[in-house]
This record gives C-alpha cells, sequence and structure tokens, in this order.
C-alpha cells in the first residue's frame, strides 16, 4: 500500500478524526512537488526553472492532471493518506481519493487563494 504521511496541527487533526474535515490543504510550492508528482520517463522530479513554470500553471490552470501531463509528469498514486497530529505517534489512516487545486472552505483552515487539495474517502485506521 502506497501511504502519503502529512502532519497536521491539533485543529485540523481533531476535525478529520471525528469525520468532519474530508479534505486537507496544502500550499502548491516546490515543497510539495515531489510528495505528489513524478515524471514519467525518469521517475524523477522537475527542478530549476521548469518547476517554477509547473507552478506558476498549476495556480493558473487550476487543473492538476492537465497541467502535469503538460509538463510530463503524473500524479503519484496513492492508496492512503497517514496524519499525524504534529509529529508524535499518534495517527490515523485515510483512504485517499486524489488531488485537486482550487479554494477551499476556510472554516476547514483553507487560505483565501488556490492551494492543492487532499481528498480523502473512508477512515481506515
Amino acid at each position: 500500500m502506497k501511504v502519503l504521511y502529512q502532519p497536521l496541527k491539533k485543529e485540523w487533526y481533531e476535525m478529520i478524526e471525528a469525520g468532519i474535515k474530508k479534505e486537507e490543504y496544502r500550499e502548491i510550492k516546490p515543497y510539495y512537488i515531489p510528495r505528489f508528482f513524478e515524471d514519467r520517463l525518469s521517475r524523477e522530479t522537475i527542478a530549476g526553472p521548469l518547476l517554477d513554470e509547473f507552478i506558476s500553471d498549476l495556480r493558473d490552470s487550476g487543473n492538476v492532471e492537465q497541467t502535469a501531463d503538460d509538463f510530463g509528469l503524473w500524479l503519484k498514486d496513492y492508496d492512503a493518506v497517514c496524519f499525524s497530529y504534529g509529529y508524535t505517534k499518534r495517527r490515523m489512516l485515510w483512504e485517499y481519493k486524489g488531488i485537486t487545486i482550487g479554494h477551499g472552505r476556510p472554516e476547514w483552515g483553507a487560505p483565501d487563494y488556490k492551494t492543492f487539495i487532499i481528498k480523502l474517502g473512508d477512515r481506515l485506521q
């Protein structure tokens, strides 16, 4: 099983744990590109000016799959998302339903600009 690991602050961890919050937000920045994407041929991550252009296009288009395809990338295929309570051993596992880009819900911690939205399915553990 391929798992995406993500630490959370207390408030968001508890909302997801209670089943209230069904998505998590991450800023569109270089840190997350290797976690979410890989090159189709080399299975490596893009870097340098191409990375900046890719991030700019993601923010502008909002279409993750098409933008990735345009750059010869693909979204990594995860089965689940493991959230930890900060950097403690307290964890929970959720079904991974994909990543989109858009404006999330402010009451769930989304900023007022486009972000990666990690979609969650059922709780697995």
